[in-house]
């Protein structure tokens, strides 16, 4: 099983570490959404430069270029990347579930490429052989994204998520053994026995599954789930289909009380808004990834303490300070606003890279102190510092 520690805890939140192949990861820490196997507009030094501890790609856009199989030629998304740290894959699920025209069956979903158009079936099978391929340490097994909030189509969707878990775990156990785990490491990970000392020593290549807990914002069908995939043999949870922190602390309460305490918990998709972070790590979530600090930096969008500014406005043409006081990221180290809204205005493509920094660097040293916070026992003034004056 996936090692996790936990140092501390403080009701539902905790701190600890987990322990993959390609190094530790301190949570609660914000994981770089490096979807095409890149984070955009940044080199993977970059992450290094501004404190990442970790990354997760996108199954779907990565089986359609460059192909699983040529991720797994290169040494698997760590070597590939040039990352070599600690790596997740999600499922393609949300991404897929999103595209128009997908066609759902118990099998699995058929769908055409936004790129060319040409046909793919994605099953719980093909996206565990396509994440092994891809070599991520935690794989997200494949869950079934409803297309509307009622309680009719949630409840068929995280029933069908449930039965496709079963069929990710089976084939997770298959790629296993196929990739040479002896009988009584399978047992062990299966609850069946324990291993001896001998046996304790993993292959190179440990790859992990994390069950996706799905049910939208009915909190007894989140319950459900949670009992369900907390039932099987997998080494940690996603929180999936979350897109609004309305009544979100609620639902991570009801799941994350069910779920057991000595397994990670990701939230998926959640991280653009600061007060995610907080509500997240309260309520007893590890991991957090989200796009929307970059893609919010390329449009200009940027955070401060004092909340989000727009840098392309006029106000800023002869503002000659650092973009946030105090901020020890690349960009605001060396550049002012009005150099920041000169490359905006003049549609450089260093706007993007030096924004992005900055807005990746903000969202992953504030999960940081959140992370410092709970382990000296300051949580709850930081929290009420940190979102009076951001949101006020």
């Amino acid at each position: 099983m996936l090692k996790f520690d936990i140092e501390k805890k403080e009701g539902l939140a905790r701190v600890g570490v987990i322990h993959t192949p390609h190094g530790d990861i301190k949570t609660p820490s914000f994981v770089g959404a490096a979807t095409r196997a890149t984070v955009k507009a940044l080199t993977m030094q970059n992450m290094r430069d501004l404190g990442s501890q970790t990354i997760l790609a996108n199954t779907y856009h990565l089986i359609l270029r460059p192909g699983a199989n040529l991720i797994k030629e290169g040494g698997g998304l760590a070597e590939f990347s040039s990352w070599h740290g600690p790596t997740f894959t999600d499922s393609g699920g949300f991404q897929i579930f999103s595209l128009p025209d997908v066609k759902i069956t118990e099998n699995g979903v058929k769908f055409k490429s936004h790129i060319d158009g040409a046909s793919f079936e994605m099953t719980p099978e093909s996206s565990m052989q396509d994440q092994w391929k891809i070599g991520a340490d935690i794989h997200m097994a494949f869950d079934h994204l409803a297309k509307s909030d009622s309680f009719e189509d949630m409840k068929e969707a995280m029933e069908r998520t449930h039965r496709w878990l079963d069929r990710c775990v089976d084939e997770h156990r298959k790629l296993m053994d196929e990739d040479g785990r002896n009988s009584a490491f399978k047992d062990h990970m299966l609850g069946r026995a324990p291993l001896s000392a001998s046996e304790k020593a993993e292959p190179d290549h440990q790859q992990y599954l994390y069950a996706v807990v799905q049910g939208g914002t009915f909190n007894d069908l989140r319950a459900e789930s949670a009992r369900y995939c907390a039932s099987k043999p997998v080494d940690g949870f996603g929180i999936g289909g979350v897109f609004t922190a309305d009544g979100m602390d609620e639902m991570l309460k009801t799941v994350n009380s069910i779920l057991p305490e000595n397994k990670p918990r990701h939230l998926l998709g959640m991280g653009q808004e600061p007060i995610d972070l907080f509500v997240g790590a309260e309520c007893g979530c590890d991991t957090f990834d989200c796009v929307g600090p970059t893609r919010m930096a390329r449009n200009g969008s940027l955070y401060t303490l004092d909340g989000r500014i727009n840098i392309k406005n006029a106000k800023y043409k002869h503002d000659f300070s650092p973009l946030m006081q105090d901020c020890n990221c690349e960009c605001c180290k060396n550049y002012t606003r009005a150099y920041l809204h000169h490359l905006f205005k003049t549609d450089e493509i260093t706007a993007k890279i030096l924004a992005s920094i900055h807005n990746e660097y903000f969202i992953v040293h504030t999960v940081d102190r959140i992370r410092e916070s709970l382990k000296d026992g300051t949580f709850a003034n930081y929290k009420t510092e940190f979102l009076s004056r951001y949101y006020k």
